[in-house]
């Protein structure tokens, strides 16, 4: 059997109720991917970042012979 560890402290009475009462156990809403009710208002690709180089580099990223 796999073993879970409770996140919302120490079990004491019921071990039933506090686990329906863990995040496990929380309802989670689907959003549609297609069809009725899957709009986004944001990019369809926003996880993917920025991965197309830009020329430009933070300064953080400099070597430390140019910061002089």
């Amino acid at each position: 059997m796999t073993q879970y560890r409770h996140t919302k402290g120490k079990i004491q009475d019921n071990a039933i109720e506090a686990l329906l009462h863990d995040l496990l156990f929380r309802q989670r809403v689907e959003k549609n991917s297609k069809g009725k009710g899957s709009y986004r208002r944001k990019d369809k690709h926003a996880k993917g970042g920025n991965w197309e180089a830009s020329g430009k580099l933070p300064n953080d990223n400099l070597p430390l012979a140019f910061w002089f």
